[in-house]
């Protein structure tokens, strides 16, 4: 891989905000699209040999999945509202339309069987506060490995309030073991308020990368391997991540292991009282 981080702007044309492949990415497994729309603007696409689940970022709309129609609900911002969701399997066409301006995003992960197309409430979604201190975070777990069904993709959104860490301690899954599953994953940042940003870390104990960046609203960071995290939210700009994560497992599941260096960190957090402000005000539209 020879692009980790991708700068708002670099990937896509026309409505797609960002458009990250396996060939982009320089992996096997996972993607990420997201699409634009103006009111009653329409795309469509195919999926091939990758399932998808495509959710609102902003607005609603509906999505033509083959011959089955949803709605998609969607909501006004992705901090304290969540959305409903559709996922899209192998071999299908999706036609993809904005009842407003809208703004979808498109998670893919290559896939090997067909599993047939649905849609989850956004009241069907379970919301989790994790950490603690100035470690909380929320995780909406649209489809984690845990919940609704899919081949080998697993996606979550995380919200990080502003002043705070998330993706702490850092951790890894880019082998098998005990305690750890491959798994190629896709950060995708939104930052609240202008001129926002955070900082994330990526970087391997080998030395062949050791990234510490700014991200700013719309960025993208490809982890292939090694540890990730944190993740820090500046005063004054809450941190959104949409997380898309793919590997060759054979169960779809998602287990990593800690920098042993900073994994004392995770039990100092979770003897912390939750943040406050977390969760935010949760709105199901």
């Amino acid at each position: 891989m020879s692009q980790r981080f991708l700068p708002n702007g670099s990937t896509g044309d026309d409505a797609y905000l960002v458009d990250v492949d396996t060939d982009l990415a320089g992996w096997r497994y996972g993607g990420l699209q997201v699409v634009a729309l103006e009111p009653g603007e329409r795309v469509v696409f195919t999926t091939g040999d990758s399932e998808a689940a495509i959710l609102s970022l902003g607005g609603g709309g509906s999505a033509d999945v083959d011959t089955s129609h949803f709605a998609i609900e969607g909501r006004d911002t992705i901090f304290g509202e969540v959305s409903d969701f559709v996922y899209a399997p192998i071999d299908c066409e999706v036609g993809l339309t904005a009842d407003g301006p809208a703004t979808f995003g498109v998670c893919t992960a290559r896939a090997r069987r067909r599993i047939d197309p649905y849609h989850v409430d956004a009241a069907d979604i379970p919301i989790e506060v994790r950490g603690g201190g100035f470690g909380t975070r929320q995780i909406v777990n649209f489809l984690s490995a845990d919940q609704h069904e899919a081949d080998r993709l697993i996606a979550v959104e995380v919200i990080t309030p502003e002043g705070s860490w998330s993706s702490y301690p850092p951790h890894k899954h880019d082998e098998f073991g005990e305690d750890e599953v491959e798994l190629e994953e896709i950060y995708y940042f939104r930052i609240a308020g202008d001129a926002g940003f955070g900082m994330f870390r990526a970087y391997t104990y080998d030395g062949a990368f050791d990234d510490t960046i700014t991200v700013r609203d719309g960025d993208v960071y490809l982890v292939p391997r090694g540890y990730h995290g944190p993740a820090a939210a500046a005063p004054g700009h809450n941190m959104y991540y949409l997380n898309v994560m793919a590997g060759p497992a054979e169960e779809r599941v998602w287990k990593f292991c800690d920098d042993p260096s900073h994994a004392w960190a995770r039990g100092m957090l979770d003897s912390l009282d939750p943040d406050p402000r977390l969760p935010m005000e949760v709105h199901h539209s």
